[in-house]
């Protein structure tokens, strides 16, 4: 009875944890209008979103425009919120490398697309459209991770930062040109931009739409380290090895490291406390916990 007890209590505690990741931000009474907005960007298609699983619970996501340098067209979009979601489905995956085919990572929105829906209610769902997705991307319960390679400028730049991490190759660069459309960012990227850097050099970034190469994001942290590779192939391999150190072991222990992180990030204090107790209480007692438990491992 007792153990009955336990398991429906997980059950509900991951269902809620589950459902709290997949919330949107924005819904009708923020005159949102997603399935409006989806038949418009529907209307501009080219590229695609590929997403690939491995069996050591890591994935591929590409993004494959390589003639725009993987602007994004309308369809690309709608396709992301997709591969979004089957990645909120898959239970064994406990990574995610995020980069760009051809040798170069995206070059934000296809200006086609960006003429087209100009004016500004189309604009603002447009906005909203992304921002969803992108922190879903983000709430992901996958250490994830954008391999930087060419230019990662605009849209493009701000994809980088619904990543964990970010891996750059030697002369790549990451850059917020959004100033120079006489724009800010607005899928998001200039609030994660903050959180990873400051506001000091947030400010600076976007206000002078500077060039980041490899070096500087070092020295920002806006990147963890530069690859030796610039070919596609090896700095693949490269982003591969790197990620393999954070997602040893078993994909519930990665997965509940990850669930906590985000709820410390984004949650008040007492809300981030409550969601690790129920995160917490998904791991104790469970398989890996046990193992652990047998092998009495000594921490020195």
């Amino acid at each position: 009875m007792a153990v009955s007890v336990w398991k429906n209590l997980l059950q509900t505690t991951k269902e809620r944890i589950l459902q709290q990741r997949r919330v949107s931000l924005y819904n009708g009474a923020h005159g949102y209008e997603e399935e409006l907005i989806k038949k418009k960007l529907q209307q501009f298609g080219g590229g695609s979103i590929n997403l690939s699983k491995e069996d050591n619970g890591i994935g591929i996501l590409t993004l494959n425009n390589p003639k725009l340098m993987n602007a994004f067209t309308g369809t690309m979009m709608i396709e992301l919120q997709e591969r979004v979601t089957e990645l909120e489905n898959w239970k064994d995956g406990k990574g995610l490398i995020v980069y760009g085919a051809g040798n170069t990572f995206c070059s934000g929105s296809d200006l086609n697309a960006v003429k087209a829906i100009s004016n500004s209610q189309d604009g603002m769902n447009m906005c909203m459209f992304m921002q969803n997705t992108l922190t879903r991307l983000m709430r992901l319960p996958l250490i994830s991770v954008a391999l930087v390679q060419g230019k990662a400028v605009g849209g493009g730049a701000e994809l980088t930062t619904a990543c964990d991490f970010r891996l750059m190759t030697p002369g790549s660069e990451i850059r917020f040109v959004h100033k120079h459309m006489g724009l800010v960012p607005g899928w998001g990227g200039a609030a994660r931009l903050v959180q990873i850097v400051g506001s000091g050099a947030a400010l600076r970034l976007l206000s002078r739409a500077a060039r980041v190469d490899p070096e500087r994001a070092l020295r920002l942290g806006l990147s963890e380290e530069t690859l030796s590779s610039s070919d596609e192939t090896g700095a693949l391999e490269e982003a591969r090895v790197w990620l393999s150190q954070y997602t040893e072991g078993p994909a519930s222990v990665i997965r509940a490291v990850k669930k906590v992180v985000t709820a410390g990030r984004e949650l008040p204090v007492e809300a981030a406390l409550r969601t690790e107790k129920d995160v917490f209480g998904t791991v104790w007692g469970g398989p890996a916990n046990l193992q652990a438990l047998v092998r009495r491992p000594k921490h020195k």
